[in-house]
């Protein structure tokens, strides 16, 4: 691991409605990551938001009680936005 992962090693993660997921930022602290994730899913939109600590697959806190279950993208997708 280098620094940066063991220093901010949470994650909040946004997917699309097309099912891409792109990384909003990293955080030091669980409850940080969430309060970004909480303020992001408040605003409305359909996208759904969620936190994940670094080298964890998949959502570990679901913010939207009405979004669907993410869908599972080839990983060279979900990293250049590539629509499918």
């Amino acid at each position: 691991m280098n620094d940066s992962t063991t220093s901010l090693p949470w994650l909040v993660i946004r997917q699309d409605d097309n099912g891409n997921r792109y990384r909003v930022g990293r955080y030091a602290t669980r409850a940080e990551a969430q309060e970004i994730a909480d303020s992001l899913d408040g605003r409305g939109h359909k996208q759904l938001y969620w936190v994940e600590r670094v080298g964890q697959q998949g959502p570990s806190s679901r913010h939207s009680p009405t979004a669907h279950q993410p869908q599972t993208q080839p990983q060279a997708q979900a990293q250049n936005g590539d629509a499918p």
